[in-house]
Order: structure tokens, then C-alpha cells, then sequence
């Protein structure tokens, strides 16, 4: 595969029927039946991943793409796959989460011989447990994982689960992240946590595609993480259940209604909601600097400090000069500043009210009443009725009820302190201080 849109759910022609789950930004790894086994080939391979346009990333991945294709199988399969490893490294594949012999497991050198260049092996069990998982080398991992080598697995329930309930639609997509110098194409993979690009399926916002869903479609979103950092993933408008992890599905004694859940190191998080609001909803991880893109983080904050006029000047002569703006991030879109080739800058996407100022980990649940069932297509903006969007507002407006006293009813002010004057000291040329 060699685009970066979201395919089809590939539906199965063969085997156990299963509702199948949409890949964001991704696609599923068609199989064959041999004799009763599902079998599957996965090529480990360099690959070139548009991150949004405007910059494509040189990593490693499978098939074409990093992450690799998602593999779909059904409870009680056997299932066999053959991995060819194309890297210039020898390499395996753990199948993280799965029940399996030890031989299976994929940690080269401990329960198997790595993959060599140009080798071909085969691995083969049973899908012994239905759940969300995911597959990553246990080989070189820093290097291999740092380069985008990773992929989603789901294993369906064979019949009626008492724990798992059927939805109408079922996304999934990895949370990873890379660190990517401006003009450059290949990640630096010995950073550990100040990365510049937070990326869900290896694509930064706008080029996240949208979670498209028709009103009270009962939806399902599985989420792994392999970055090196926990994320705590918010949904607006709607309130969901943490219906499983990479353990299997959770008990519904200790589920609760939430609207953010926190998906730490090498963790799977499933969670189900009805999508009974209309609308275009914020989906993204909520730490604020994960919804950024190329990120530079020595950028100095001059919030308060006239000096628009002297940026300019400035990134004439140094185009790599960064500062915040004086009254913050939103004021660097009008100093122009020149951005080098292959690299995003950190606020983009535009909304129909204009820029969205997000970046990195962040897409949008679009919900329709009027989209067709099994259609994953963008419907476009959301048309709000009238009267409710937020505007401005120009009437007169009450004056705000005081308390009597300055520190509240339950621990009051003694007396009122007298104003202080503070003084401050400008450097000024010579060496010397202007007050």
C-alpha cells in the first residue's frame, strides 16, 4: 500500500464472518486459506509515510507502510504468517499481547534466531482470546520501533461474547511519534522523550483523517500505544465506556463513563459509545504540546515584549530564528517566517471559522444523521442550525456581584493592604539599567 488514506474495512470473503474494523489512515492485510489456516505475509522493509502534506518521512515499516497493514482474525483461527525481512538488519516480530508457544513470541535471540537480511520465516499458532493487540520487532527495538515498525492486530469474537458487544462501526490506529529535524527526512532514533512530531498511525493533523459515523451508530475505537510516553486521548461531546485493553476485554463492574482515558507505554485501550450527537468533535491526546507539529523546543517566550518588527528583520538574515510570539503561539502565523523544505509548521489545518491552531494528535468524530451505513466518506463541515453557534456579543452586561471581603467567607482579609509600586529594570546600552 502506498497511500496514507484511510481504506475500506476489507470484508471477509473466507473464513469465520466478523465485523471488520476501518484502519485510520491505514488498511488491512488481506489473507488466504490454506487447508483450514489463515495465512498472512507481512515484508519488512524500508518505506517513505507522508506525515501530512508537504512532508514525507523516510522509515521502516511493512508492506509499504509504517504502521504495517492491521491483521484481522477471528477466535479459535489458526493462523500462519510468513514475515521476509527487507530491512539492511536482521529483525523478528513480537505478537504482543497473544496467548502462544514460547517458541512464537518473537524475542530474537531468547525464544527464536533473528530474521537475517533477506531471510524468510514463518510463525504460526492459534488466536486463542478475542481482544485488540498489536505486533512490533523484539530485535534492535529502539532503532526498529524509533523507525516506525509496528502494526495493529485484532482478534474477533467467534460468536455472542458476553463481555464484547457487536458495534456498527470499529476503528483503530497506534499513537507514535518521531523526531524529525526541519528539512531532514529520517527520524533521529536515539530520543527518548523530546520528539517534534506526535503522530497517530504515523500522520500529524491535517493529515489525520476524520472518525466518520452516522448519528447513533454504536462505535468502537481501539487505540495501542508505542511512543514513550503516556497520552491521555479526549473525546468531545460524548461519553464513553473502557470496554478492553491488550488483557482482554474489562469486566462491566468496572467500567465507567468517561471522556478521557489515558493509554500509557505499550498499552491498548478499546473503548465503546453511541455517537448520538451531531456534529464535528474534537478527538486528540490532551497533553497540549502532543497536538503540535515540529515542535522546537529551546523556542523563546517573549509574551509582553513588542518585537514583530525586529523578528522580521531577523529571520530575513537567519531563517531558522524562532520566538514566541508576544501575545503567543497564534502571533507566529503573521511574522511568515520561512519554513525549511520537508517539515509542517507547529499550528495548521483550517476550520470553516477559520485556523484551527492544532497539530499532531488531534482529529475530529464527525457525526451525521444523514450518512449512509457503511459510509466512511467526509461529509464535509458540519451545518450548524441556527442560533446555536457561539458569537459575540454586544449588548450591555451586569456588573459582577463582589464578596464583601477580599479573601472570601472563610478565611477574610485583615484590613486592606497597602498598594506596593513595582519597579522595573530595563537593560539599556552601555551596561547600564533604565527604570
Amino acid at each position: 500500500m502506498d497511500k496514507a488514506t484511510t481504506q475500506p474495512p476489507l470484508v471477509p470473503n473466507s473464513g469465520q464472518p466478523y465485523n471488520p474494523v476501518v484502519t485510520l489512515n491505514g488498511w488491512t492485510l488481506p489473507w488466504r486459506m490454506n487447508a483450514g489456516v489463515k495465512e498472512f505475509h507481512l515484508v519488512a522493509e524500508p518505506v517513505v509515510r507522508e506525515i501530512a502534506p508537504g512532508m514525507k518521512a523516510h522509515l521502516w515499516g511493512y508492506n509499504g507502510q509504517s504502521p504495517g497493514p492491521t491483521i484481522e482474525v477471528v477466535e479459535g483461527d489458526r493462523v500462519r504468517l510468513f514475515v521476509t525481512n527487507r530491512l539492511p538488519e536482521h529483525t523478528s516480530i513480537h505478537w504482543h499481547g497473544q496467548r502462544l508457544p514460547n517458541g512464537m513470541d518473537g524475542v530474537a535471540g531468547l525464544n527464536q534466531p533473528a530474521i537475517g537480511v533477506g531471510k524468510t520465516f514463518v510463525y504460526e499458532f492459534v488466536a486463542r482470546r478475542p481482544g485488540t493487540f498489536m505486533y512490533h520487532p523484539h530485535a534492535d527495538e529502539m532503532t526498529q520501533m524509533a523507525m516506525g515498525m509496528m502494526g495493529f492486530w485484532v482478534t474477533h469474537p467467534k460468536g455472542k461474547h458476553p463481555l464484547i458487544d457487536p458495534v456498527d462501526r470499529d476503528f483503530c490506529f497506534l499513537l507514535n511519534a518521531y523526531d524529525i529535524d526541519p528539512g531532514s527526512y529520517t527520524p533521529k532514533i536515539m530520543t527518548m522523550l523530546n520528539f517534534n512530531l506526535w503522530t497517530w498511525n504515523s500522520r500529524a493533523f491535517p493529515g489525520i483523517d476524520p472518525l466518520v459515523v452516522r448519528k447513533n451508530d454504536k462505535v468502537r475505537i481501539r487505540i495501542g500505544n508505542l511512543t514513550m510516553t503516556n497520552h491521555p486521548i479526549h473525546l468531545h461531546g460524548h461519553e464513553f465506556l473502557v470496554t478492553g485493553t491488550d488483557g482482554g476485554p474489562t469486566p462491566k463492574s468496572a467500567r465507567q463513563y468517561e471522556v478521557t482515558t489515558d493509554v500509557a507505554v505499550g498499552q491498548m485501550r478499546q473503548v465503546d459509545f453511541l455517537a448520538d450527537e451531531e456534529g464535528d468533535w474534537a478527538f486528540h491526546c490532551h497533553k497540549s504540546h502532543h497536538t503540535m507539529n515540529a515542535m522546537g523546543h529551546d523556542v523563546q517566550t517573549l509574551i509582553g515584549v513588542e518585537h514583530r518588527g525586529v523578528a522580521r528583520q531577523i529571520t530575513r538574515l537567519i531563517p531558522d530564528y524562532m520566538v514566541m510570539g508576544e501575545r503567543g503561539m497564534a502571533d507566529m502565523a503573521e511574522m511568515e517566517m520561512p519554513l525549511p523544505d520537508n517539515t509542517l509548521p507547529m499550528m495548521t489545518g483550517t476550520g470553516p471559522f477559520g485556523s484551527v491552531e492544532m497539530g499532531g494528535m488531534f482529529s475530529m468524530l464527525k457525526v451525521r444523521k444523514d450518512q449512509k451505513p457503511g459510509d466512511y466518506t467526509d461529509p464535509g463541515w458540519y451545518k450548524h442550525p441556527p442560533g446555536t453557534i457561539a458569537h459575540e456579543w454586544t449588548g450591555p452586561i451586569a456588573d459582577h456581584a463582589r464578596f464583601k471581603s477580599d479573601g472570601g467567607q472563610s478565611m477574610p482579609a485583615q484590613g486592606n493592604p497597602a498598594a506596593r509600586e513595582v519597579r522595573v529594570r530595563k537593560p539599556v546600552a552601555g551596561g547600564g539599567h533604565a527604570h
